[in-house]
């Protein structure tokens, strides 16, 4: 029995207009000077990073850019995670500069994303970034249980916060590459590690560390007007790359028509991925606020859990806005052929 069914993808005119929401986010500032390596002094330095990547992407028709800050004020870490959050933004970016006085030495650019780390080093380089939260009013009540010097609170995660961990990495990724080919910096890679600032957002999150204040020579760079245009260059970038790669790969209903051509049999089936962890959970209701039929697939290092497989697309979309409605915002379509996952472009090369 052959059954007629072809599926076609367009631009559709709400995705062709949808703008992406970055919020861009220059750490410490006000009270807050962050480290003070060779004088110089962070918080002026992210500042001035930041609006230099902000000027870049505000160019872009389909960037809309939101500041936490664009003077030198500071704005508490949970209400930096709430300016995000509350714009519903695609992205978060947060942005520092690093220090190491045991040795001056130390130099290059690293980028981080939230996750779980393993040694005592990173847990101090953790410590250091989020002592800022002890500068504010009734942090004790804000970010109840913190303990900036506890390993508990530094590392106690949540699945929700670690389900936009793929699109962290591959943010993380590409501003790390171009730091390191475009501008030749030390790489430093892509970490994971638990700041304060990345633990208050519900979106893809990134912390990036331009560079070394301690180490004269980069410090030097990093305060001069060339050094800051040039890493603003390679962020600004880097986030234009991504935005592309999420207009290519959005799959909305709107973008599907069904054409009739012959073929033996469905082969296509859709999921809802609604999260990514390192974690092996139970696939059962109470890990998922109470969806169903979770699937978990391990991928690499990570796990993924997807919701509502089915061959319909019809279907598939209100497994979408279900699983929205449950709380997984970031929840987004996938599809396969025979098993292998398949980009917007790939299915409408289906014969």
């Amino acid at each position: 029995m052959f059954g007629f069914m072809f599926l076609a993808f367009y631009p559709s005119i709400t995705n062709a207009q949808k703008q992406y929401t970055i919020v861009l986010d220059a750490g410490h500032g006000g009270k807050d000077p962050g480290n003070r390596g060779n004088g110089y002094y962070e918080k002026h330095i992210a500042l001035k990073v930041t609006l230099e990547v902000g000027k870049l992407l505000e160019k872009e028709k389909d960037i809309k850019i939101i500041y936490t800050r664009k003077t030198d004020v500071y704005p508490e870490l949970w209400k930096r995670g709430e300016i995000a959050n509350n714009a519903k933004a695609d992205l978060f970016v947060s942005i520092h500069c690093d220090s190491y006085l045991p040795r001056p030495e130390a130099h290059g650019a690293g980028t981080f994303v939230l996750g779980l780390r393993g040694n005592k080093k990173n847990l101090e380089f953790a410590k250091r970034e989020n002592a800022g939260v002890l500068l504010e009013e009734n942090y004790q009540q804000r970010y109840k249980g913190f303990n900036s010097n506890s390993v508990e609170s530094v590392v106690g995660l949540s699945l929700l916060q670690e389900e936009n961990l793929d699109k962290s990495l591959a943010i993380a990724s590409l501003i790390q590459q171009n730091f390191t080919k475009k501008l030749n910096r030390l790489d430093r890679n892509v970490k994971q590690d638990n700041f304060q600032v990345l633990r208050e957002t519900i979106m893809p999150s990134v912390l990036v560390e331009l560079g070394f204040l301690t180490n004269k020579r980069e410090g030097k760079y990093l305060n001069s007007k060339k050094g800051q245009l040039q890493m603003a260059n390679a962020i600004a970038d880097a986030l234009k790359k991504y935005v592309a790669n999420l207009k290519v790969n959005t799959v909305e209903a709107s973008e599907v028509s069904v054409l009739p051509i012959k073929q033996s049999k469905p082969v296509i089936e859709y999921k809802v991925q609604i999260a990514s962890s390192k974690r092996k959970l139970a696939t059962k209701s109470y890990n998922f606020k109470g969806l169903k039929n979770v699937q978990r697939v391990k991928v690499g290092a990570y796990y993924k859990y997807y919701y509502g497989v089915t061959s319909s697309f019809k279907a598939t979309n209100k497994h979408l806005a279900f699983a929205k409605r449950k709380g997984y915002a970031s929840a987004f379509l996938v599809a396969f052929k025979n098993g292998e996952k398949l980009s917007v472009k790939e299915l409408n090369k289906i014969p």
